[in-house]
């Protein structure tokens, strides 16, 4: 299964750039900028990479993100995603930035974008990864800062294809932003929300009838609620489930027990991807491996989770067919004829 998993072809759809931010590079832009993290070397930095929850996670998550401070800094962490996923077979990529984070530490809005733009396009010129980049609000600020980031953000659509909202959950309901999704909505932006991650069912309806979402970012929840689920199901509406993360962050307390294919056979169109893997342990082959070996996965499981991700981008149609056929063709090569 290992080698199956690690040849396959897969798209990518709910990833943090920021949470990619691996040790090594964090102190090499620190010093770089001539900033000092509170941490004696690497290792030490990688021993705080240990969450028991969410806000624990985003405490570290945004002191990290604080040494970035050039153009150049974008380019570089996101450039090493880009080459990370490359050697892991991503083929597509969708990827969430979070201006606010930058912003709010003087950083230009133009600076960021720049940076991780140049970067996704350097890696669709040079190793043939589609993208698509989403910018997210973060829910634990207000809604007029989140509404003034948008207005920024609608100067870059050349760049960035839609809308997003992440952070901390609880207490932060969808429709807080409501009036922020559907300004973004009729920009002609894609929207997508992490929705039931943290956050009960009711979250993730009102991610369905007031954001108007197109995507559901986790969703696991949903599962709680018979008429939820089978109302994403109905829809098509694609879960970005991130088995990892959810281990981490203990949205499930074994990967044993994850719900994915309880997902599956509701009929749910969940997709797998890696979040925040610096953080979390592991990127696309570590995600889809771990989850098979947990709750035993068969191959034809696999190739039906990848090609969800495939059908679940924002690509143009033409263009998703081309990668839908790699899949199937990686699929009938290896006997998979029932997924």
């Amino acid at each position: 299964m290992q080698t199956f998993i690690e040849n396959m072809p897969k798209a990518e759809l709910h990833l943090h750039i920021e949470g990619t931010f691996e040790p090594e590079l964090m102190f090499e832009i620190a010093q770089r900028n001539g900033i000092e993290l509170p941490f004696a070397d690497v290792e030490a930095l990688r021993k705080a990479y240990d969450f028991r929850r969410l806000q624990d996670f985003l405490d570290i998550y945004y002191q990290g993100m604080n040494v970035l401070r050039e153009e150049q800094d974008y380019y570089d962490l996101t450039w090493a995603y880009i080459t990370k996923i490359h050697s892991e077979n991503v083929l597509h990529t969708e990827i969430f930035f979070d201006p606010q984070g930058h912003t709010a530490r003087d950083v230009p809005f133009e600076t960021a974008v720049n940076g991780i733009h140049r970067a996704l396009v350097d890696g669709k010129e040079k190793l043939g990864i589609s993208f698509g980049l989403i910018m997210c609000i973060l829910r634990h600020l207000d809604a007029d800062d989140a509404m003034a980031t948008l207005e920024q953000g609608f100067l870059h659509k050349d760049k960035i294809i839609g809308l997003g909202l992440d952070s901390s959950e609880l207490g932060h309901p969808p429709e807080k932003f409501t009036d922020v999704f559907v300004r973004a909505k009729a920009e002609g932006f894609v929207i997508v929300a992490h929705a039931g991650e943290e956050g009960p069912p009711e979250y993730v309806y009102q991610a369905l009838d007031l954001l108007k979402v197109d995507r559901i970012d986790h969703g696991n929840r949903a599962l709680e609620d018979d008429a939820l689920t089978q109302r994403i199901a109905d829809e098509g509406m694609a879960l970005t489930v991130c088995p990892l993360s959810n281990l981490k962050l203990c949205v499930v307390e074994d990967l044993a027990a994850h719900p994915i294919k309880e997902m599956l056979h509701a009929g749910l169109k969940a997709t797998i991807n890696s979040d925040d893997p610096a953080y979390f342990g592991g990127y696309m082959n570590a995600n889809f491996l771990q989850l098979a070996e947990a709750v035993d996965l068969s191959k034809a499981d696999v190739i039906t989770l990848a090609r969800n991700g495939f059908e679940s981008t924002f690509l143009p149609d033409a263009d998703k067919q081309v990668l839908l056929d790699k899949l199937d063709a990686y699929a009938a090569a290896h006997g998979v004829t029932n997924a």
